[in-house]
């Protein structure tokens, strides 16, 4: 790979939970699958969503099991990992977000992004969305500054509703597009947008371009639910979408290199 190009792996892992046809939602955690697949890119830049699994109650485990785990098998990455705010009301489904750079990170950003009071039927009960979460660092690749945001936004499309009606969540990410637009900026992440085109003319309108939104990215529905977005600093070389058993999610990874 040539100085100044870099690989970016986005990627849900599904608290290591690995896909099974038959039995999808108990298939047992093997993380060994998930830090297998991750090893296997060799990116320079790794981007995490559903890094832990929520425990019963809302509660979150400390130290942070998997995130730790995977910070003993990395050892030349710097890396940045943040739950969302603690609430009693959170399923027992994926939740934290990490990032994993081989060049060292700082400028850390934590953001809330709060969820609207959307009711949704879980197993018989009336529930209410919990907030969602966006983290940023800003690293130094051969020599120039690279911005680095990751998300994973609402699922709206489970609740019979759509973040077209709800973009509170979006609008806040496009906000930090917007603030960092002067220098090289990527973000990744499970944007949960059943209908792509909107959120993608959302983000083009401040400036960024997603790497594709043509291959299908989730194996629950025929949904690309997983991006890389950058902007006019930077321009991609190459991508892939690459189906793996290790989660529901497929893994999207993408090289590039400095524009001019």
């Amino acid at each position: 790979m040539n100085p100044g190009t870099f690989k970016i792996l986005q990627f849900n892992m599904q608290y290591g939970q690995p896909w099974d046809d038959i039995y999808p939602d108990t298939a047992p955690i093997r993380l060994q699958n998930t830090i297998d697949e991750i090893r296997a890119h060799d990116a320079d830049i790794v981007m995490l969503q559903e890094v832990e699994q929520t425990l019963p109650g809302g509660s979150q485990a400390q130290p942070p099991p998997h995130y730790t785990r995977l910070r003993a098998e990395f050892p030349g990455y710097d890396s940045y990992f943040s739950y969302p705010r603690p609430d009693s009301r959170e399923l027992p489904f994926g939740i934290g977000l990490a990032i994993f750079s081989k060049t060292p990170l700082r400028e850390h950003v934590c953001l809330n992004l709060p969820s609207p009071p959307v009711e949704f039927d879980f197993f018989g009960e009336k529930k209410t969305p919990t907030d969602r979460l966006l983290i940023g660092a800003t690293t130094v690749i051969g020599g120039r500054p690279l911005r680095l945001f990751n998300t994973h936004l609402l699922a709206f499309f489970m609740l019979n509703s759509s973040s077209e009606v709800h973009l509170e969540q979006r609008k806040l990410v496009e906000d930090q597009l917007r603030s960092s637009a002067e220098m090289p900026t990527l973000l990744t992440g499970d944007f949960n947008v059943s209908k792509h085109q909107s959120l993608i003319q959302q983000f083009a309108d401040a400036g960024y371009l997603t790497v594709q939104s043509t291959q299908i990215t989730w194996r629950r529905r025929p949904f690309v639910l997983d991006h890389i977005f950058y902007n006019r600093w930077l321009q991609p070389t190459a991508w892939a979408v690459k189906p793996t058993p290790a989660s529901d999610h497929h893994t999207l990874t993408a090289e590039f290199q400095f524009a001019g």
